[in-house]
């Protein structure tokens, strides 16, 4: 089988929207398994990569988790707050970086030591945004400020101190439907407090 880059053939790329992120339709030829050649067309939404966070406490068998307005999510007829995990665009820094300034802002807490645990396509069908998953050990004292995000950003988070039995059995609930945070939760349950 030939490479990927050699199955794919860009014909045209077309800017729809290049407002909050960009928006593109891009007409293609794609060599099939067969062999054949096969002319499609896709939008692309390009928001950037990402990078996210579970910050847990091991002795108190807690975490912590963020709530906040979606408006995307809201539209799609989700009518409450969405609980997460706190999450940034990497903004042409590491996801380190970005991830320990993120935390900080959101809910307060200033980690120390902060382990990657996996990278995820979270929509490929359409969205070209990467995550990158980390946790983080967290006591109280790493908190040094209230949290809650940039006001200038259009953020209003509020920061949830959970008991992990708690958010993990919010999943089933349907109180948390946030995938990153899903994710990060059953990561928690098999590595973390197993």
């Amino acid at each position: 089988m030939t490479k990927l880059a050699e199955r794919v053939r860009i014909q045209t790329v077309k800017t729809l929207s290049d407002d909050w992120y960009v928006l593109k339709k891009t007409t293609f030829d794609y060599q099939r398994g067969d062999g054949t050649w096969q002319t499609q067309n896709r939008e692309t939404y390009d928001r950037g990569n990402g990078a996210t966070i579970l910050l847990y406490d091991r002795a108190r068998r807690t975490v912590i988790l963020t709530r906040q307005f979606r408006f995307p999510a809201f539209v799609s007829g989700y009518t409450e707050l969405l609980i997460e995990a706190p999450a940034g665009l990497l903004d042409n820094i590491s996801p380190e970086e970005r991830i320990r300034e993120e935390v900080e802002e959101e809910t307060g807490y200033r980690v120390h030591h902060v382990q990657k645990v996996f990278e995820a396509f979270m929509s490929p069908g359409s969205v070209t945004e990467k995550l990158y998953f980390f946790v983080g050990a967290y006591t109280a004292s790493d908190r040094i400020a209230d949290g809650g995000g940039l006001a200038s950003e259009g953020e209003d988070i509020e920061v949830l101190e959970l008991p992990f039995a708690e958010a993990f059995a919010m999943i089933g609930t349907g109180a948390i439907q946030d995938a990153k945070t899903i994710m990060l939760l059953q990561y928690a349950a098999l590595h973390i407090f197993a």
